[in-house]
This record gives structure tokens, sequence and C-alpha cells, in this order.
């Protein structure tokens, strides 16, 4: 049941409308030879490509990035990037927002083009995490969270778990269909030719995986990856068009929310999002969700309004949220087995929806026929959110 909260109702909004012309990633991998410049270049060439936009007609570059000089000693991406690719008079410039850097710039992009200073931008998220070793990239990553906590150790698996011991107490769901999400992801992943792992798992596989954060498992857990996703936004119109961008803040402080299992920033965003588009939940057909542990599959269901709190997981235990499910849940895999290169992944969420909007998707992962596309990219655990809805253009 949609909450009534989300129903739709009259509003002064129009939907944005602007064109999706063309777009392209690397395929996600767990180290890649490449740069990160040399990534985003890859993406942004792909993308362009699908345009059939050259370089010289780029107005604005918005490079999405959360730590290129923590984790590679590189700064000035925007720039090397338009120079990389011939656009030499566009604006450039980078937006960081920690794990939800791609979908801010993806943002970005389309307010440069609703306001009338761009007609054609591009975005492009990248991030090459694998240039740090483990214990490195875990200390850059810790960093997002609040100052008190991140000076108590306390780190985004350790909010995952605590979040999902808690909602598996209050509900009804139990560990096993937990460990479902994640099965379904990697399922969606197999077929998916950009995604880290192809592999299926079972429930068994999740359960035995060793231990993160109590009750969650490493097969709950997404990877660090390497990888980039870019996107052509224009004023003109697009087999695919943005309906709306949205953002929103949260909380920061997860031990200063009133509920830890509400994220905030999700639920307005969403919110926002749906009033922009003219659309409620039930519109929706297929949705990226920001998956960066399983527990947070179920949360922000929730918060974007498919269902009621508290009875996310009956969509994953009966089946609804798979790929011939009435509402497709990451088909690409999602950031637990497509991979989480963090500038990356916002944009990688959109670009899966234009693919899937245009039936650009193997059988095997293809969603029929969908109408609307929906993607939340969160930074942090729910510190601001990034709501995208993307619609064909019949």
């Amino acid at each position: 049941m949609i909450p009534q909260e989300f129903a739709a109702g009259d509003t002064d909004a129009s939907p944005v409308g602007f064109g999706l012309p063309g777009v392209g990633m690397t395929a996600f991998d767990a180290a890649d030879d490449r740069s990160l410049l040399a990534l985003l270049e890859t993406a942004a060439e792909r993308a362009l490509r699908d345009a059939a936009v050259d370089a010289t007609e780029i107005d604005s570059v918005h490079v999405g990035n959360m730590a290129a000089e923590a984790f590679n000693n590189r700064s000035g991406l925007a720039n090397a990037l338009t120079a990389s690719l011939g656009a030499n008079l566009a604006s450039a410039r980078r937006i960081e927002n920690t794990s939800a850097s791609g979908a801010s710039a993806f943002r970005d992009a389309v307010d440069a083009v609703r306001s009338g200073g761009s007609a054609v931008a591009l975005a492009v998220g990248g991030e090459k995490m694998s240039a740090a070793d483990t214990a490195t990239a875990t200390e850059i990553i810790s960093r997002i969270t609040h100052e008190r906590e991140y000076q108590q150790g306390v780190t985004l698996p350790s909010f995952a778990g605590l979040a999902a011991d808690r909602y598996l107490a209050e509900y009804d769901a139990d560990r096993r269909d937990l460990a479902r999400v994640a099965v379904k992801n990697h399922a969606n992943a197999a077929n998916n030719s950009y995604a880290q792992f192809r592999t299926p798992i079972t429930v068994d596989d999740v359960l035995e995986s060793s231990a993160v954060a109590t009750p969650l498992r490493l097969y709950d857990c997404c990877p660090t990856s390497d990888g980039a996703a870019a996107i052509v936004v224009t004023a003109d119109a697009a087999s695919v068009t943005v309906e709306a961008c949205e953002s929103a803040v949260g909380v920061h402080a997860i031990a200063d929310r009133r509920d830890p299992l509400h994220i905030e920033s999700a639920h307005a965003a969403g919110r926002a999002a749906y009033e922009m588009a003219r659309i409620d939940p039930e519109d929706v057909d297929v949705a990226c969700i920001h998956d960066a542990f399983t527990i947070l599959e179920w949360l922000e269901l929730e918060e974007l309004g498919f269902t009621e709190r508290g009875t996310a997981w009956t969509l994953t235990r009966d089946g609804r949220t798979a790929i011939d499910g009435d509402l497709a849940v990451n088909p690409g895999g999602g950031l637990k087995a497509r991979g989480h290169p963090l500038g990356a992944t916002g944009i990688a969420q959109l670009v899966e929806l234009v693919w899937q909007l245009r039936g650009d998707v193997p059988d095997e992962r293809s969603t029929g026929s969908p109408e609307y596309g929906l993607a939340i990219n969160v930074a942090g655990f729910g510190n601001n959110s990034v709501c995208t809805v993307v619609g064909a253009n019949a």
C-alpha cells in the first residue's frame, strides 16, 4: 500500500522534461589498470557518441567525485577532463557530495540547462578506489560520518548493522529475508556486463560469509570499486527525459535522529521529486536504490513511499522487487553487485534507467516497457539524498 502522504495531488510544479540523449559507462571492477582521468574520459566519450554530440558542442562539464585527492593524489579533474575531450570553451567544475557526488553532478548539469546557461551539459562521475589499500580506503570513507561519531570509531557498516538489527527486531522480517536482497541483486548483475560481481549467490552464501557488523555479513555490503559513468543533458527532446531531480539533507549525526530507521533526506527528496514530476510512487516501474548495505534497500523503499514503514521486506519475500515484479529494483545489480565507485554510482543508476526505458538491455534483465524510472543516490548514511525521476518520451 502506498502511504497517503505520497498520493499525487495538485501542484504548481512543472516536470523538467529535458532530454537525456546519451549515456555511457565503464565496467566497474575491483581494480582497473586505467587512471581515474582515463576512466572519466572513456565514460564521457561513450555518452557523447551515444548522443551523437561532438565535444565542441558541450557548454558545461560537471564532474562528480568524492576523494580524488585522498585516493589518487589528484586535483583539477574537471579541467583536465574538459581539455582531454576537446571541449575547451565549456565551463567546467567538480562537485563533491560524498557518496552522492554522482547524482549531485547530474543535478548541477540539469540546473545548468534549466537556467538557460547550457544547451548541452555533460555530467560525469568516477572514482578509482583501488589506489588505496583496504585500511586506507576504510579510513577515507569513514570520514563521511559526523565528527563526533568518527572520533568514537563508528563506521558506516556499524550504522548499517545497528539499523538492520533494530529493523529485524521491530518487524516480522527474518534474517533470510534480508539475505534475499543480496541474492536478488547478484542475480540481476549476472546479466550485466558492466557489473563487478556476476556470479549468482544463495541465501546460505550470504549467511555463511564473514561477519562485518552483526547481523550484516560480507555479502550484505557493497564492495570498493573503480569505474566511471556519464550522461548528456540537453534542452532538446530525447527518447528519455528527466522529469525531476531534487535533493535534501537530513540530520547529520545518527545519534541525533529521532528514529535511526528514518532516512529523512531520502523521504524529503522523494516527495519533492514526485511533486515535480507530477507522479506518485505507483507510477514508477523501475527503481535504482542506493543499497550500499542490504538494509538500505528496505529503508529507502519505505522512505520513498513504495510501501508502508516496516513492510519493505514483504516486497522482497513476495518477489515484487524482482526483474519481473511490479516494481523492479536494481535491475543492474545495484551498489551491492554492480559495484560502488563513490563518484560514479549516482550517474550509473541513471545510465541503467535510460537503458531500461530505451530497451537497451538484454532480455534477461529487461523490466519490460517501463514508463517511469526513479533513482535515489545517498550521501553517507542518509546525510544527503538526490532523487531523480526519468520518463519515456512517447
